[in-house]
C-alpha cells in the first residue's frame, strides 16, 4: 500500500499520480486547479492540475477524478460542484441570500432554481430554513457573489437526490475534513481509495437503527450534516442525537474502525436506543 501524497498550495500534481482513462476526461474535483505555464519544448502553454488547499490527494479511476482531501477543521473555502447545506438568511426579489460559513458574505440562490419551480409554485422559504445545495458558480473578481442552485443545469432535475428544502431533522456541526470522507465514503464503491477506508460510522448506525425505521442523511462539504429520523416516530429526536454524537465523537477523536462501533453501542445504549 502506498503512502499518501500530501500537498500544499501551490503544489503540483505529479503526472503518475492522475488517474488514467481512454474514455472520460479527468475530472478536477474541490481543492485542485488547472493551470497553464511557459514549456521550454512547446510554443503552446503546458496545462498542469496544481493544489489550492492542503491536505490529501485521493483519486477516483472508476469516474477519472481527482481532488484533495483536506485536513480536519479547515476553513470551507466554496468550490464549483461543491453539495453544500444552506441556511436561507432573507430573500430578495428573486433570489433566497443563504449562510453557508459564520461571518462570510452571503451567496445566492435563485428562486426558481429547484425542481419544477415557476413563479407561482417557487418554494416559499423564510428566515431559518434549510436548503440542500449545489455550488454552480464562483463569479470572476474581487467581492464576486457566489451562486448556488438545487437542480442540474444540465436536467432541471433535483440531482443528486434530496437537493432543495430540507424539512424537519436536525443539523450538527463537523470537520470540513469529515465531511469530505463523508461524501468520499458515501460516492466510492468496492474501489474506494485508502483516504476514506475505516469510515464504517455510517453503515454501522444504519444497521442498529433499522429496527426503529432508519434515518436520511445529507452531508454538506461546508462542514454541515443534516439527519432525519421521521420513521422513528416518538424515538426520532433521541435518533437523531444519537447520529449526531456518533459522528462528532469520531470527527473529533479520529476513532478507527472498532471504535466507531464501541461509540455507536454506547451512545445508543445511553439513549436507550439499543433494544
Amino acid at each position: 500500500m502506498s503512502a499518501p501524497l500530501i500537498l500544499l498550495p501551490g503544489d503540483e500534481i505529479p503526472k503518475d499520480q492522475l488517474p488514467r482513462t481512454n474514455t472520460n476526461p479527468l475530472k478536477i474535483g474541490p481543492g485542485l486547479r488547472l493551470l497553464s505555464q511557459p514549456s521550454a519544448k512547446s510554443t503552446k502553454p503546458q496545462q498542469i492540475v496544481a493544489a489550492t488547499q492542503a491536505g490529501i490527494l485521493t483519486t477516483d479511476a472508476r469516474r477519472n477524478q481527482v481532488s484533495i482531501l483536506s485536513f480536519p477543521n479547515r476553513r470551507y473555502i466554496p468550490t464549483t460542484n461543491d453539495l453544500v447545506i444552506a441556511q436561507i438568511h432573507h430573500s430578495g426579489v428573486d433570489v433566497f441570500y443563504c449562510i453557508i460559513t459564520p461571518n462570510t458574505p452571503h451567496v445566492a440562490l435563485g428562486q426558481l432554481s429547484f425542481e419544477g419551480a415557476t413563479k407561482k409554485t417557487r418554494p416559499m422559504l423564510k428566515g431559518g430554513d434549510l436548503v440542500y445545495a449545489r455550488v454552480l458558480s464562483m463569479g470572476l473578481g474581487a467581492g464576486a457573489e457566489v451562486e448556488l442552485t438545487c437542480v442540474n443545469p444540465a436536467t432541471g432535475k433535483a440531482e443528486p437526490g434530496g437537493l432543495g428544502p430540507l424539512q424537519g431533522g436536525m443539523v450538527f456541526d463537523i470537520s470540513t475534513g469529515m465531511a469530505a470522507r463523508l461524501l468520499q465514503a458515501s460516492s466510492s464503491s468496492s474501489d474506494q481509495n485508502d483516504a476514506v477506508e475505516g469510515l464504517v460510522i455510517l453503515a454501522e448506525l444504519g444497521k442498529k437503527l433499522e429496527s426503529i425505521g432508519g434515518f436520511e442523511i445529507a452531508v454538506g462539504r461546508n462542514g454541515k450534516v443534516w439527519v432525519d429520523c421521521a420513521n422513528a416516530a416518538e424515538s426520532s429526536t433521541l435518533a437523531s442525537i444519537a447520529i449526531g454524537r456518533c459522528l462528532q465523537g469520531t470527527d473529533e477523536n479520529n476513532l478507527n474502525t472498532v471504535d466507531q462501533k464501541k461509540l455507536v453501542s454506547k451512545v445508543l445504549r445511553e439513549l436507550k436506543l439499543d433494544s
